[in-house]
């Protein structure tokens, strides 16, 4: 399990040489009313403005400077965001960079993978099917793989933003984390442990850690709708799993309408454009899925911004 002093090591890395590169993306804090919670306040982790339009930059740089490179790069299967961080870590470290992305990924994630100098390859129908291209291609290769979500590395990326929220803001009362495969929750969790309440949010259509506790394991689901795209992995990963048995609680879902509802609230009150997987978080709040005491200092998980701008119109 990943530990909180692999996540401040991880950070001090950052802090050592990639400052420009990994961004402390602001923590936004603001009374509950004003996003129409009765609550005491809302802190907005911002972190759809990183490197990459996602959290995924902390991860996927961690991986790559903890590991030898080879001549052939570094490869990664992704629905998108996974992929444009890697690229963008490539590109920082002047390494080649593959990246295997299914149909469902969106053209603008695939527009930023070309911007970056991905060489990519678009297979399959879902996130699966790519990674199962991808791994193919990488015992050929020998690159360097990156997971989306599964490696020791990639979570204690994703947990150097939870030390962050710790240390521009205190301890939040609770988290509230959008789930696809797990690396995001993993990390989250694993460096609040159980200081916060750190809640799990999931769509109705990719239920990885909701049915991988009907089930007491791991198990593949189908998965679909407005969020798949970022979370749609169909297995949550095993890393994830023992961080979200030791420290997580509560594994709610929400319905792509909810989900839609809560993305154009963001854009329309806000002026924050992102994608409907880090909308899951207001979607808890505003359908009443979760329900925050009046005293309570909730802090929103704002994962990524790697959309349309279109889709908000």
């Amino acid at each position: 399990m990943t530990s909180r002093y692999q996540i401040e090591s991880c950070l001090r890395a950052f802090d050592g040489g990639y400052g420009h590169f990994i961004h402390k993306t602001p923590l936004w804090k603001l009374p509950g009313k004003a996003l129409g919670v009765n609550c005491a306040e809302v802190w907005l982790k911002l972190e759809h403005l990183q490197t990459g339009g996602s959290f995924k930059a902390r991860g996927m740089l961690n991986r790559l400077l903890s590991n030898p490179i080879p001549a052939s790069g570094v490869i990664v299967a992704s629905g998108g965001n996974a992929g444009i961080a890697t690229a963008a870590a490539a590109r920082e470290l002047g390494v080649r960079c593959e990246v295997f992305v299914p149909e469902i990924s969106s053209p603008a994630k695939r527009a930023k993978l070309a911007e970056l100098g991905a060489q990519v390859v678009v297979t399959g129908a879902a996130y699966a099917d790519a990674l199962k291209a991808c791994l193919a291609r990488q015992q050929e290769t020998g690159a360097l793989l990156t997971h989306a979500y599964d490696q020791p590395e990639v979570l204690a990326g994703a947990g150097t933003m939870a030390l962050e929220i710790e240390q521009q803001g205190g301890l939040p009362d609770s988290v509230l984390v959008s789930v696809g495969g797990g690396g995001l929750i993993g990390g989250v969790a694993s460096w609040f442990e159980q200081r916060s309440r750190v809640v799990a949010l999931e769509p109705e259509l990719a239920p990885t850690l909701f049915k991988a506790r009907e089930a007491g394991q791991p198990v593949d689901v189908a998965v679909s709708g407005i969020a798949a795209d970022s979370l749609g992995a169909k297995r949550l990963g095993s890393l994830a799993w023992e961080a979200t048995q030791a420290y997580v609680r509560d594994a709610l879902l929400l319905s792509d309408a909810s989900i839609r509802t809560a993305q154009l609230w963001l854009w329309k009150e806000l002026k924050l454009a992102v994608e409907p997987a880090a909308a899951l978080p207001l979607a808890a709040l505003h359908s009443g899925r979760y329900l925050p005491g009046p005293d309570e200092k909730v802090c929103l998980i704002i994962c990524g911004a790697n959309l349309d701008p279109a889709s908000l119109a």
